[in-house]
C-alpha cells in the first residue's frame, strides 16, 4: 500500500510538472484532492448503505423466525456496539455530526492534532461495526449521520497523503466539503448537502470553498447513483390538488413537532449527562441491558415499529392507503431513539427523526380527518418539522426532503414547517442537540491534552 501511493505520488508530480501553465497547474493541484476523496466517499457511502440495509432484512428474518429472539438480540448488540466504540473509538460513539462539527472547529494549527481522535480510518471501522451490530439488535438509528463522519475522515485521510511540494489546502474545508458529499452521497440530495455544509458547518464566507464544495458533492452524488443507481430515498408521493388552505394543518404539526423533538433533544442530553455517573462497566452494562430490554418490549407487547432506522413507517404512511397512526406510535420512535442514541453506540438520528415526524404527521392528519393528498404533505411537514427540532437547521431538513421525495411544488410548505419548527424549539433550548454534543466534544478532548501535558511533566520531573 505504501509503495503504491509512494508510485502514485512520484506520477503524479511528473504530471503536473509537465503543465507549464502555473495558473492552470494550481488549479488542478487543489482540485485533484477532493475529487478522489469524493469519489471514494461515494463508494464509502453505498457501501455501508447495502450493509446497514442487510442488517435490516436480517432483523426482519429473525423476528419471523421467532419474534421472542429480540429479548436475546437486543441485549447482546447494544452491549456488543457500546463496548466496540468504549474499546477502540470513544468518539465513534453517537451520530458523528458533532464530531464532525467538534473537527471543523478543531481544524487550527494550534489544535490540529486533536482531529486524529474524531476523525480517522479507526473511526471510520468502528463506526460501521457498531452502527450494523446496533440495528442488527432493534437498534433505532440511522446510517446517515455515520457517514458524514465516515465522509469527513475520507476527506482527512486524502489531505494528509499530500506530498510536501503540493499547495496548501484548508484541512478545514475539506472537512466541511466532506460532511456535505457525504450527506449528498447519503440521501442522494445535492442540494441538501451544500446547504447543509453552509447552514450547520461553514463558519467562514462560502467563496472561499464553494467551487470544492460544488465538485464534491457532485462527485460524490454520482459515485453513489453510479453503484447504487439513480434513486429518491423515498420516492414519489402524490400530493397534487392541495389547496393553500394545507397551510393549517402543516403550522400546527410543525408547532408539535418542534416541541416534541426539542424536548427529545434534551431529554437525551440529560440521559448522557446521568450516564456519566455510571463510574464501571458492569453499571454501564446494566443500563444497556435494561434499555435494549425496553425496547423489546415496546415492540413484542406494542409495535414492532419501534425498532430500526423508520424508513418502513416513512414508506408505508406516504406510498400506501393505510395512512392512519395510532397516538402512542410518535412516542415509540422518540423512546427508540432515546435508548439508542444515548446507549453510547454508533447510531444516527436522521432517519428517526424523520420517521418520528412522518408519524405524528399521519395521527395529526387522521384525526383532522385530511385526504389522501393533504394527509401526503402533512407527513412531509412533520418530517421537515421534527428534523430541524433536533438540527436547528430549517432549510437544510426543508430541501432534505424535498429532494428525498422530489415535490418541488411544496417547497414554500416545507420551509415554513422548518421555520415554525425552528422558532418554536428555541423556547425549549438555545442550542440544537448537534450543538450541545459537539460542546461537550470539545471539553473532553481538552482534558485529555491537559491530562497528557499533566502526565508529560510528571514523567519529565521523575527524570
Amino acid at each position: 500500500m505504501r509503495t503504491l501511493i509512494r508510485y502514485s505520488r512520484v506520477r503524479l508530480k511528473h504530471i503536473f510538472d509537465n503543465i507549464e501553465n502555473q495558473r492552470l497547474k494550481r488549479s488542478l493541484l487543489q482540485a485533484v484532492p477532493f475529487w478522489i476523496a469524493s469519489f471514494l466517499t461515494g463508494v464509502a457511502a453505498v457501501m455501508y448503505a447495502k450493509i446497514f440495509e442487510w442488517a435490516e432484512e436480517l432483523l426482519q428474518i429473525m423476528l419471523k423466525w421467532n419474534a421472542l429472539s429480540i429479548f436475546v438480540a437486543a441485549p447482546i448488540a447494544f452491549v456488543l456496539s457500546w463496548w466496540l466504540v468504549t474499546k477502540y473509538a470513544p468518539y465513534a460513539k453517537g451520530s458523528g455530526i458533532p464530531q464532525v462539527m467538534a473537527a471543523v472547529d478543531l481544524a487550527t494549527p494550534a489544535q490540529r492534532h486533536k482531529l486524529g481522535y474524531l476523525l480517522s480510518f479507526r473511526i471510520v471501522l468502528i463506526k460501521v461495526l457498531s452502527s450494523t451490530v446496533l440495528v442488527l439488535g432493534g437498534g433505532a438509528v440511522g446510517r446517515e449521520g455515520p457517514t458524514i463522519q465516515i465522509a469527513g475522515s475520507v476527506f482527512r485521510f486524502v489531505n494528509q497523503l499530500l506530498p510536501k511540494w503540493w499547495p496548501r489546502i484548508s484541512i478545514r474545508n475539506m472537512i466541511m466539503t466532506g460532511a456535505a458529499a457525504g450527506l449528498a452521497a447519503a440521501f442522494n440530495t445535492p442540494m441538501g448537502g451544500i446547504v447543509f455544509a453552509v447552514e450547520e458547518l461553514a463558519k467562514i464566507h462560502l467563496k472561499y470553498f464553494k467551487t470544492a464544495l460544488f465538485t464534491a458533492v457532485i462527485i460524490a452524488g454520482l459515485t453513489a447513483q453510479w453503484l447504487a443507481g439513480s434513486y429518491l430515498y423515498l420516492g414519489y408521493p402524490k400530493t397534487a390538488g392541495v389547496t393553500v388552505s394545507i397551510i393549517f394543518p402543516v403550522i400546527a404539526v410543525s408547532l408539535v413537532c418542534g416541541l416534541l423533538s426539542s424536548n427529545l433533544s434534551l431529554v437525551m442530553l440529560r440521559i448522557n449527562k446521568w450516564k456519566k455517573r455510571l463510574k464501571t462497566p458492569t453499571q454501564n452494562i446494566m443500563f444497556l441491558i435494561i434499555s435494549a430490554w425496553i425496547i423489546a418490549a415496546l415492540a413484542y407487547f406494542v409495535n414492532w415499529e419501534v425498532l430500526g432506522s423508520g424508513k418502513g413507517i416513512m414508506d408505508r404512511v406516504l406510498f400506501t392507503d393505510n395512512k392512519t397512526e395510532a397516538w402512542y406510535v410518535p412516542f415509540l420512535r422518540m423512546i427508540g431513539p432515546a435508548l439508542s442514541f444515548t446507549s453510547g453506540g454508533a447510531g444516527g438520528i436522521f432517519a428517526p427523526a424523520l420517521s418520528a415526524g412522518a408519524s405524528f404527521g399521519a395521527f395529526f392528519s387522521g384525526i383532522m380527518d385530511l385526504q389522501s393528498n393533504e394527509t401526503n404533505v402533512v407527513i412531509l411537514a412533520g418530517m421537515v418539522a421534527f428534523l430541524t427540532g433536533i438540527t436547528r437547521a430549517p432549510f437544510t431538513s426543508a430541501i432534505l426532503v424535498l429532494e428525498m421525495t422530489d415535490r418541488h411544488s411544496l417547497i414554500f410548505y416545507l420551509m415554513l414547517a422548518g421555520m415554525v419548527s425552528s422558532l418554536i424549539s428555541l423556547l425549549v433550548s438555545r442550542r440544537s442537540l448537534y450543538d450541545s454534543l459537539k460542546i461537550l466534544y470539545l471539553n473532553d478532548l481538552d482534558s485529555e491534552s491537559q491530562d497528557g501535558v499533566h502526565s508529560a511533566s510528571g514523567r519529565r520531573r521523575k527524570t
